[in-house]
């Protein structure tokens, strides 16, 4: 594995200053990453320039470092996979900075700074990918495509887990869920013949409301006039369906009515006993 000690005292200096200014000022749209113990490969993000069919990708690169550095060029390679005519198959980029152009006093910002721009004005007369810098010139509308395709499948961004709206969204609907268990929970004083009496209404309040203070049955009257409207209102549509509690006291009124019939057939055999 290579170490610093493959690169001379006075060059590993000028690449951590270098380096430490990178990460303090880096250059729009990139962002560097080293491995302290090995400044022969550099590492960097590159983001993928707004109006290019590269945006909103994330493309990683690195710089490999001879023992003769800055005299020799880095050699630059593209580790995410990229359709671009100056970028080979296999990652290699080919750019004059790194070639011909190559100059010691060059610095590291200004390799990359060239790297990036690169994905802004490809240059499809010195082509690595071929097939890229054809289809860039002949036919640009299909090699922006390919190129978006590319960037979609291996450079596409990472969408936030949370969003701050949909945490919001997701405690009001657990508030909702809290406060329909509580209306719903069943309380056995206001539970009829097995029905759950709903919360109390204008037309229909319940029966702990209607008791009172003194915890007693309200009168008969009162659950009469609920039933009443309920029945005046008829089945036809919009008529709200009778509340448990009305179906109680009709259920107990008609007990009263049977109760009262049987009550005049024992004073009639009554009568008819005196008489014989």
């Amino acid at each position: 594995m290579a170490t610093n000690e493959n690169l001379p005292p006075n060059v590993i200096k000028q690449l951590a200053r270098e380096l430490k200014n990178l990460d303090e000022i880096p250059p729009e749209g990139i962002k560097v990453g080293v491995n302290d113990d090995d400044f022969s490969t550099i590492y960097a993000d590159i983001e993928g320039p707004a109006g290019t069919p590269y945006e909103n990708g994330v493309f990683r690169m690195k710089l490999i470092l001879n023992r003769d550095f800055p005299h020799s060029p880095p050699k630059g390679y593209f580790l995410t996979k990229i359709f671009h005519p100056n970028i080979a198959t296999n990652g290699e980029i080919c750019v004059n900075t790194l070639k011909r152009d190559w100059n010691p006093s060059l610095g590291l910002r200004h390799v990359l700074i060239v790297v990036r721009c690169l994905l802004i004005e490809p240059f499809p007369e010195s082509a690595l990918n071929e097939q890229a810098g054809k289809m860039l010139l002949e036919n640009y509308e299909e090699y922006a495509r390919h190129a978006r395709l590319y960037t979609g499948i291996h450079a596409l961004k990472p969408k936030p887990k949370f969003k701050t709206g949909a945490i919001s969204e997701s405690t009001a609907a657990l508030n909702v869920d809290q406060t329909n268990t509580s209306v719903c929970s069943v309380d056995p004083k206001t539970a009829v013949s097995g029905a759950v009496v709903p919360p109390p209404t204008p037309l229909a309040p319940s029966l702990n409301t209607m008791k009172g203070a003194s915890g007693q049955e309200p009168p008969t009257t009162a659950l009469n006039s609920i039933v009443e409207m309920g029945v005046s209102s008829g089945s036809g549509g919009g008529a709200p369906p009778p509340t448990a509690a009305a179906a109680h006291n009709k259920k107990e009124g008609g007990l009263a009515k049977a109760q009262g019939g049987d009550k005049k057939k024992i004073d009639a055999r009554k009568k008819s006993l005196k008489r014989l």
